[in-house]
């Protein structure tokens, strides 16, 4: 019984550290969806340089490079964007902004040369089981946009929900045992 209620106990406080530290730094919020849509796309690179290894189209390995890049990139203008107490850095925000609107552009480019093999009328790309890879990618490049685009509208509405991340109670109720007025603060002896 004892256990049991040191665990809820435990985890209550747990909880409540984690929503000290979000309305501390609401912006941790956003920062982890970008690092999942970069970590998304990272573990999914091996479908990616297949496929631009199989169609070869234009420019499909430079958009996957920019990508790449453009995703470290905009994530290090995340962190210079918003500093630890001190008010956020509008240049750095914006350039982020740019840099998530290219990787966005890079990867319907992709996308689109993806299709446009798929479609061709000469020679077109047939996916079967062995270039399954191909569907993947598409599929991935979709998924990775939609993750973007969530990341975006986060930071877009970071002002919205902080406020109401303040709002919640996450201070320690501390008992008074009733003498605490016995207790001379004021050091006059």
């Amino acid at each position: 019984m004892e256990a049991t209620k040191k665990k809820s106990g435990g985890l209550k406080e747990v909880w409540r550290k984690f929503l000290v530290a979000l309305k501390r730094r609401p912006q941790m919020i956003p920062l982890a969806v970008l690092v999942i849509a970069f970590v998304f796309y990272s573990l999914n690179l091996m479908h990616i340089s297949d496929t631009t290894a199989r169609i070869q189209g234009p420019g499909m390995g430079l958009a996957g490079f920019v990508t790449m890049l453009f995703s470290m990139l905009s994530f290090m203008c995340f962190l210079n964007a918003f500093p630890y107490r001190k008010k956020t850095n509008m240049p750095m925000l914006v350039l982020m902004f740019v840099l998530l609107g290219i990787v966005i552009f890079s990867d319907l480019y992709y996308r689109n040369a993806i299709l446009a093999a798929v479609n061709r009328l000469d020679n077109p790309i047939v996916v079967t089981s062995e270039t399954a890879y191909i569907a993947l990618a598409e599929w991935y490049l979709q998924l990775h946009i939609a993750i973007l685009m969530v990341a975006i509208v986060l930071i877009l509405l970071l002002p919205v929900y902080s406020k109401w991340l303040r709002k919640i109670k996450t201070s320690v109720d501390v008992g008074d045992n009733g003498s605490m007025e016995a207790i001379d603060i004021s050091g006059e002896a």
